[in-house]
């Protein structure tokens, strides 16, 4: 653990700053998801209470702090809702990519050899297509199976992110099975799989937390996207800002600005909180951007006593 974490401690300049102010914005929203039952005025789809329906489209008030939508909808308890939502999605979908990308990726560049030439062209197949293209596509696919849940919109994610662990963890793979102390645990006999889990694996992963990081915060953004075309999460099955957005644009010309205004602060906050926790883990991380604190090292002679001499 002291290894793992001595680079975050002796974190210093900006790195430090980006560091600490995108782990505590990240945190706000973890905790806004995790207390969500706890603090959400009402569910995500309320439009009633107390026998009386919601006012449609109220300005932000003392009983609907941001208003209401068209629907008359709470646009709060739909905020901290979504950011539930949010937060499953990208979990789910980044721990698919990491489970199904890296493994590829050290096998890849550990053996080489036929299995990586047929890896590399299938990630390359897939690297062409454009992000939120791809995943619209796997998303219209698994609409009529899956449905339009979290699971099809993690899996539609994780389709757009495995390319990018593959090239990171084979490339830097590669690197490290021709270093010295590979080719000794190899020369004493170790077994393939033996050499990549105590020996390559370990300098391989360090490279993850930051991507993994980054892609997190571009992950909100697709999801948003897929929301806002109609390819994200049903209406029904959960609060999300991107369909929210959506339902907001007609609202705008009217001057009704509450009810695009929040959901899209609320992407703002989280990709800017992301964005800058996955900065400064990079530079934190990576021991050549990494910048250690100096040590005061006194350089003037020392004056000894002639009788000493």
């Amino acid at each position: 653990m002291r290894r793992a974490f001595g680079p975050v401690t002796e974190a210093r300049g900006m790195a430090r700053t980006m560091l600490w102010v995108g782990a505590g914005i990240s945190l706000a929203f973890v905790l806004i998801a995790v207390l969500a039952p706890l603090i959400a005025p009402y569910d995500f789809d309320t439009f009633r209470a107390d026998g009386q329906r919601f006012p449609q489209l109220a300005p932000p008030s003392s009983d609907h702090l941001m208003g209401t939508n068209v629907q008359s909808t709470d646009v709060l308890s739909r905020l901290i809702w979504g950011t539930q939502t949010e937060l499953k999605v990208v979990i789910v979908s980044l721990f698919f990519s990491i489970a199904i990308g890296v493994p590829l990726g050290l096998l890849s560049g550990y053996f080489g050899g036929t299995l990586d030439r047929i890896l590399v062209v299938i990630m390359d197949a897939l690297f062409v297509f454009p992000f939120l293209l791809l995943a619209i596509v796997i998303a219209f696919l698994l609409a009529d199976r899956v449905g339009q849940g979290i699971l099809s919109a993690a899996i539609a994610i994780t389709v757009v992110y495995v390319p990018l662990y593959f090239r990171v963890v084979r490339n830097h793979t590669i690197a490290i099975r021709e270093e010295p102390f590979v080719e000794a645990a190899r020369a004493l006999g170790a077994r393939p799989f033996t050499v990549i889990r105590k020996y390559v694996f370990f300098n391989v992963v360090q490279n993850v937390p930051p991507l993994a990081t980054l892609n997190a915060a571009d992950a909100i953004l697709t999801l948003a996207a897929l929301g806002f075309l109609g390819y994200g999460i049903q209406p029904s099955a959960g609060a999300e800002w991107g369909y929210d957005i959506n339902r907001a644009v007609s609202d705008a010309s009217s001057g009704i600005w509450w009810t695009g205004l929040f959901p899209g602060l609320a992407i703002v906050l989280l990709v800017t909180g992301l964005t800058l926790l996955g900065e400064g883990l990079n530079e934190t991380v990576n021991p050549v951007l990494r910048k250690r604190p100096g040590v005061k090292v006194d350089l003037e002679p020392t004056i000894q006593d002639p009788e000493t001499l």
